[in-house]
């Protein structure tokens, strides 16, 4: 019979059992501890001597073990051991290297000295590079093209092998630095550091033009400023008093890089295979990189070799409410494998991750009113739909500062006269960054009352840490002065109703800014309103950025938007901002305003080098007080960072400075798979019906073919 041709229809809606259709990961992961997230571009380094972007340390930061981290709990951002045994020993020397006191005076110390001890058991990651045959002797460090006719990828490589990590490999990385053909991005700032490092640069420059087609061994060449003391113990010697190098030794510029993994990848052949640092890195870290396809995915697999550190034994206060305790004292890392797959698009990244097929996910405008509501005390809480699928939030503010500068080298705008300072002052408390935060970042935001943000020492709560030069303390927090405040100073300034009082004439502010298209367009439209509260004219110059940065340099502005990210957790890396020193026209720093202040730079030089402690604070404090009263910016805001994240993740917590914290996540994969499949059953009932339908009209057809023979 010839509806017996829908049989296998029947069948196949048969078999559906409850399998998700729409899994985009093999049915063999399924029950493992496999972490999945997702990344939008490829990284271009992956070296650690050249890698400095965000998306580039997603991945380095799991594969590659500095000597020391921050603690994963802890807040303010505290500094750790990682690869070392303890925090570095730090001894002060003179002009003529004879030993100083601890509290010697920063002008008196010459050089620093930190001696950094390893701890023990610390291996690297499976490699061919250290591969040996039977003869002990490395295999595969003298390939020919032969050898390299059915290698494509590292996994090509029949057998691996391993080592301990020594001392030796954290100083041939730093000599990395000084590599003429890695052109590291830190090098130009550690040759003001590291003793000998500008002469070395030259020093490989030279040795590289001398024969350029041998390999460039660093161990063949010595760098004061760097000396092995034993297998597990090195010194780094820099210049001066500089307690913030610290935190440059939390950053994989400073992690360890076998000699033999250098050798390797150099022998002819290989480049063009994509067998190289940049592509497949070689490291310590709890995890390796043991997939590397940018366009699909990218793969991170638990280091077999990798042992002796365990989840912290404590944290800052409500961690154990919150459950961040309940794996304390166990071995890292808790999650076998890490999975990364290519998302270009936000829609589905965010499908996806509703679908519990990504573990966590931030959330993009488009979403935000789906995922995330705000109560009449600006408290924020996910959905209701989120809350029956267990989804929770995690909120976190940026180490970084958003601001908008004033051009203290402009005849208008700039200056400490008193004219100029009230103005300043006005429009300060004229541009209402509550309502910014609000109307373009969904409320992800605080506003800044200093260049300082929360997490990092020198910033206080409070009525403590308010401007009281813009913000009145009303009822417990913080709120803005009245626009009559703002006329009033405006008026004092010479500009009563927006007008000179010379001339007559309006007031004309010109802001130079990159923003460009739709978006931009309404901020800007937004910003004229707030200037408009003042009677003042808001005239925006929008350029490209490298024409916007031409005329930072040049000082050819008079207002600005511009930001900064912390290089590392300490005041001075945001207060340096502001020292004369380092201003933008006159010597080319990052002092983008411009400001010059005597007495604001005498506090920065004795604040720069000093430990964090009461007395530190009380020199930031009068500090802060300065800048607020001269006003060189207007604070602008601290950004807010939301996190989603399922129900089976745990040990989820916010950390705007460390980059590995994967190692500290854990997954309950059962209930992932439950709740995954409750979430994703195919729905069959119009499959039935079309697979009925078809049935009914192929028994019709043939019963009409039938009648039609029949009656021949």
């Amino acid at each position: 019979m010839k509806y017996l041709h829908y049989l296998p229809l029947f069948l196949m809606l048969a078999a559906c059992d409850g399998g998700l259709w729409n899994n985009p990961y093999p049915v063999s992961d399924k029950g493992k501890s496999i972490y999945y997230s997702a990344f939008t571009e490829r990284p271009k380094h992956l070296d650690p001597a050249s890698a400095y972007s965000e998306n580039e340390y997603i991945f380095l930061a799991q594969i590659y073990q500095p000597p020391l981290q921050y603690h994963f709990l802890k807040r303010p951002y505290t500094l750790v051991p990682q690869a070392a045994s303890e925090m570095p020993a730090v001894s002060y020397l003179d002009k003529n290297n004879q030993l100083l006191p601890d509290d010697a005076p920063a002008d008196k110390v010459a050089f620093s000295v930190y001696e950094i001890h390893l701890r023990t058991g610390l291996n690297y990651q499976p490699h061919p590079a250290f591969a040996r045959d039977a003869k002990g002797e490395l295999e595969y460090h003298a390939l020919t093209s032969n050898d390299l006719r059915n290698i494509h990828a590292l996994n090509d490589f029949p057998h691996s092998g391993t080592r301990e990590v020594k001392a030796a490999d954290y100083v041939y990385q730093i000599k990395r630095l000084a590599h003429p053909t890695i052109h590291s991005p830190i090098a130009g700032l550690m040759v003001d550091y590291i003793v000998g490092l500008k002469e070395y640069i030259s020093t490989l420059q030279l040795a590289k033009k001398k024969s350029p087609n041998t390999f460039l061994d660093l161990r063949d060449y010595p760098l004061e400023g760097v000396q092995i003391v034993d297998d597990r113990t090195y010194r780094i010697k820099i210049y001066g008093k500089y307690p913030q190098f610290a935190y440059w030794l939390a950053m994989t510029f400073f992690s360890p890089m076998p000699v033999e993994a250098e050798r390797f990848y150099e022998q002819d052949g290989m480049s063009e295979r994509n067998l190289v640092l940049d592509w497949w890195p070689v490291g310590s870290g709890p995890y390796y990189l043991s997939e590397n396809d940018p366009n699909q995915r990218m793969v991170l697999t638990r280091n077999p070799h990798f042992s002796g550190e365990v989840y912290p034994m404590e944290g800052e206060a409500g961690d154990k409410e919150a459950g961040l305790l309940a794996d304390a004292g166990k071995p890292l890392p808790l999650i076998s494998k890490v999975v990364f797959s290519l998302e270009k698009e936000t829609i589905p990244y965010w499908n996806k991750f509703l679908q519990g097929y990504y573990d966590a996910a931030g959330i993009s405008s488009d979403s935000f009113d789906q995922a995330v509501q705000v109560n009449v005390g600006g408290e924020t809480n996910v959905t209701d739909e989120m809350k029956v699928q267990g989804i929770k939030l995690s909120t976190s503010v940026a180490t970084s500062t958003s601001y908008m500068g004033f051009n203290w080298l402009d005849p208008v705008v700039g200056g400490a006269s008193e004219r100029a300072t009230k103005l300043r002052r006005a429009i300060s408390i004229a541009v209402d960054f509550e309502e910014f935060i609000s109307i373009f970042a969904n409320g992800r935001g605080i506003s800044a009352q200093s260049p300082i943000p929360p997490g990092i020492f020198g910033y206080r709560e409070g009525k403590a840490g308010i401007n009281h030069y813009v913000y009145d303390w009303v009822n417990g927090a913080p709120q803005r002065k009245s626009i009559n405040e703002a006329k009033k100073l405006l008026a004092e300034a010479g500009y009563p109703g927006g007008l000179d009082e010379k001339t007559k004439q309006p007031l004309i502010i010109y802001l130079d800014t990159t923003a460009t298209g739709v978006g931009s367009k309404s901020r800007l439209d937004w910003l004229r309103k707030q200037l408009d509260k003042l009677n003042l004219q808001l005239v925006a110059r929008s350029t490209d950025y490298n024409r916007f940065q031409d005329k930072l340099r040049k000082g050819d502005t008079q207002m600005f938007y511009f930001g900064w990210n912390a290089d590392y957790p300490d005041p001075e890396n945001f207060l340096f901002l502001l020292h004369g020193a380092q201003g933008k026209v006159v010597k080319g720093g990052e002092n983008a305003s411009n400001y010059n202040s005597p007495e604001y730079d005498h506090l920065f030089e004795k604040m720069k080098n000093m430990e964090n402690g009461p007395a530190r604070q009380e020199i930031i404090d009068e500090m802060l007080e300065i800048l607020r009263r001269d006003s060189p910016w207007i604070w602008g805001q601290h950004p807010k960072d939301y996190v989603l994240r399922h129900a089976w993740l745990h040990n989820s917590k916010p950390n705007k400075m460390a980059n590995n914290n994967v190692k500290y996540l854990r997954i309950d994969a059962a209930q992932r798979d439950v709740l995954r499949s409750s979430w994703n059953q195919p729905k069959l009932w119009p499959l039935w019906l079309i697979g009925i339908a078809l049935a009914l009209l192929g028994w019709w057809l043939w019963r009409v073919l039938r009648q039609r023979e029949e009656a021949r």
